[in-house]
Parts: structure tokens; C-alpha cells; sequence
């Protein structure tokens, strides 16, 4: 896919979930795949808009058991000043079920980060290895996050 193209399509990404901003990301992932996350953080990284840094965290959730990438972009977002992107940041570092991250997430907490109650669920899912558990925060079982 050509730079153009890919930027053209990254420019609908706007956090709205318009069927624009879905038929590009469907585009990009059809074409792109794993290798989409590289722009999804420049587009992190340039944008003042907090729904384009939230919509660009939110499109990396799938590929955070795969990639460092999203991983790292993840780290980064839940230090967003933004709550909506800290809760997505959250969602995507719960959904890699990753004990590694476990120390960092902690030390969030221990700064004073302002989404606290995202930190600790993203910190259950990881200990029980059920990224279920960042939407079921009781462990009832009747929430599911399902990643598509």
C-alpha cells in the first residue's frame, strides 16, 4: 500500500466510529496487518485530538499479544492526559496478558495516575490471565470483552 493511501485512510480515523473510520481500518488492517501499528503510533504522536489518540490505541488492542508495538503504545497512552485514552491504554495492556508489564502498571499506581480503577482491573486481568476480567470486574462471568 502506498504512503498516500495509508495516510489518506489514517486521516479517517477520528475516534467518532463512524462506518468511514471503520471502512479505513478495515482497509488498512486487510492490507497492513500487524505492520499498521507503526503509523497507529505516529498518528498517537502527532495528534492533539484526544478521540484520533483514543480511536488509534483502541484499533492496537488486537494486536497486543503479538506486538511489542501495541504493547509500547499502550505504555505510553495509559500517560495520556486524557481519561478515555488511559482506559483504552488499560483495555490493551489487560488484553496482552502480560506479566512482564505487571511492575510498570503498579508504579502508575503508585504516581498518583488519575485512572487508578483501570490500572488495578488491566493488573487483575494479568494476574488471572482473563482479559475478560478488565470488563468483569466482579468476576461474575457475565461480561465479556471481546476484541474483534
Amino acid at each position: 500500500m502506498e504512503e498516500k493511501r495509508i495516510s489518506r485512510l489514517l486521516s479517517r480515523l477520528d475516534g467518532s466510529g463512524s462506518d468511514s473510520e471503520w471502512q479505513a481500518v478495515e482497509q488498512l488492517r486487510g492490507e497492513l496487518g500487524v505492520a499498521l501499528l507503526p503509523y497507529l503510533r505516529s498518528l498517537y504522536e502527532s495528534s492533539a485530538s484526544w478521540e484520533v489518540r483514543s480511536s488509534c490505541v483502541y484499533h492496537a488492542v488486537r494486536h497486543a499479544r503479538e506486538s511489542d508495538e501495541a504493547v509500547s503504545l499502550g505504555l505510553k497512552a495509559a500517560r495520556d492526559r486524557s481519561h478515555a485514552v488511559r482506559y483504552r491504554a488499560c483495555m490493551l495492556l489487560a488484553y496482552s496478558l502480560r506479566a512482564d508489564l505487571l511492575e510498570e502498571l503498579k508504579s502508575l499506581i503508585t504516581d498518583g495516575a488519575s485512572s487508578q480503577d483501570d490500572l488495578l482491573a488491566a493488573i487483575d486481568a494479568i494476574e488471572h490471565q482473563n482479559h475478560h476480567y478488565f470488563a468483569d470486574r466482579t468476576h461474575s462471568g457475565m461480561v465479556r470483552m471481546n476484541i474483534g
